[in-house]
């Protein structure tokens, strides 16, 4: 027996609060994705975005291509286009993010690294701000510890 909409987002938010601090990464994978699929089934577009998004990291990282694949799948269906399978960590930067992020644990100042890319100061920030989000640290000495290159 199917059980009805509701009562299957129910359950799917059960598993995962039941499997976030497990280790079973892959089963908590699987239940994000489940659960983001549901949400959007029933037109919750945003919530299935961010439950998606999540599922789609942690299969990545699990090695789990079929599993991200059905997520990648899910969030286009969602109105999504992800760019990248990584939402955090070092994978998870876009190519710009990255090489500012490279020349600041080099030591260069903001100012420098607008220089040497031909960019504002205020689009290094930018840049800045947005790999400390994604590296989940959030100053300029904690960059080299973060699994960056050191260049």
């Amino acid at each position: 027996m199917v059980a009805p909409r509701a009562e299957s987002a129910t359950l799917l938010r059960e598993a995962v609060d039941l499997l976030r601090d497990t280790p079973a990464r892959l089963e908590y994978a699987r239940a994000l994705i489940d659960l983001g699929a549901e949400a959007r089934r029933g037109n919750s577009r945003a919530e299935a975005r961010e439950h998606l998004a999540q599922g789609l990291d942690l299969a990545h990282r699990c090695g789990a291509a079929p599993l991200a694949e059905r997520a990648r799948h899910e969030l286009r269906a969602a109105g999504a286009r992800p760019r990248t399978s990584a939402v955090t960590g070092p994978e998870s930067l876009t190519p710009s993010e990255a090489r500012v992020a490279e020349l600041a644990t080099r030591g260069l100042t903001n100012r420098q690294i607008a220089q040497e890319l031909f960019v504002t100061p205020k689009t290094v920030e930018v840049h800045l701000s947005a790999a400390y989000r994604k590296l989940g640290i959030n100053r300029r000495s904690q960059l080299a510890a973060s699994g960056l290159p050191a260049g």
